[in-house]
């Protein structure tokens, strides 16, 4: 079977392998070359790297509208289109080319988390469980039917980071059960996805990455896991600006105004919020590495109060 797969980061790159595992990769498709890095240098995608070490062809195109990138996807003769995160909107022109349509590994249990961020905004809602879709691709945005799907336990620990690599590998595994269910001449049945449970992961905005010590604990516990290690929580702490790279909630009544330190000491710092408290327990200094809290405190000894 031709297969094209379309896919940009790292969370594409176990897709990828699991495609190739037993079919015929034709090409791949990623975004192009971005800046990055201090230097600003232009760095091929993780899915780019995958595919030049596996000797498959690769292309780049700004955008699939025009007729002359349309083509050139037509004479590739694909009998399916994998996409995985690839970042470019495909026109109905594109989903309609391979025999057997577009599919595409999502990264939630659709309808809930349609969208650019359902890792990270399912660990900020407090979701329970979470997994992986196989969609059949149509015009709206992850709004096409489902193929096959498994479910994943969001552990109260995890990070954005630890859940994405479970759901990738989670990903690939869906990935290749469609694909061996296709090689043996069964088109998986595409389930209309209900009407309700709709909601949609927003991208991640660096905006968002500062708490709100108004807010509650559970939340901004929520929020400092889901955005590690990207765009990672910072805050203001006794009048120093600092990331949060951990931190737990803590259900208490302190009486005192958000933002106010209740507690330092080995085990953490104890913020006030205006429902609990949360308790910092990995940091970040401007332009430092990150550190315990222990050892944040060694360093800000006015700050140890109440432990």
């Amino acid at each position: 079977m031709r297969i094209v797969f379309a896919g940009t980061p790292e969370f594409a790159v176990s897709s990828l392998r699991a495609a190739a595992r037993h079919h015929e990769v034709v090409a791949v498709y990623t975004q192009p070359d971005r800046p990055s890095g201090r230097g600003r240098g232009l760095a091929p995608s993780p899915v780019k790297l995958e595919a030049v070490a596996r000797g498959i062809p690769v292309y780049q195109p700004e955008s699939l509208k025009d007729e002359a990138a349309q083509q050139q996807l037509r004479d590739l003769k694909p009998d399916l289109m994998v996409v995985v995160a690839y970042g470019l909107i495909l026109p109905k022109a594109v989903l309609a080319i391979p025999t057997y349509g577009c599919w595409n590994v999502h990264a939630s249990l659709l309808p809930r988390w349609r969208g650019a961020a359902p890792i990270q905004r399912a660990i900020q809602a407090g979701d329970e469980t979470t997994g992986v879709c196989l969609m059949q691709m149509e015009a709206g945005l992850d709004t096409g039917p489902v193929l096959l799907h498994q479910a994943l336990p969001i552990a109260a620990t995890d990070t954005g980071g630890q859940l994405h690599d479970k759901l990738a590998e989670l990903g690939a595994q869906v990935l290749s059960d469609g694909l061996g269910l296709l090689r043996a001449g069964i088109k998986p049945i595409a389930r209309p996805q209900p009407e309700q449970g709709v909601t949609y992961a927003h991208k991640l905005d660096k905006a968002e990455a500062k708490l709100d010590w108004t807010q509650d604990a559970a939340l901004l516990a929520r929020t400092v896991r889901a955005f590690n290690p990207w765009p990672v929580a910072e805050a203001t702490l006794a009048g120093e600006r600092v990331r949060i790279h951990g931190a737990v909630a803590q259900a208490m009544e302190h009486g005192q105004a958000p933002g106010s330190v209740l507690a330092a000491g080995r085990e953490g710092i104890d913020i006030a919020c205006g429902q609990g408290a949360l308790r910092l327990r990995v940091l970040q200094r401007e332009g430092g590495k990150a550190i315990t809290a222990a050892d944040y405190l060694n360093a800000r000894r006015d700050l140890r109060v109440g432990a």
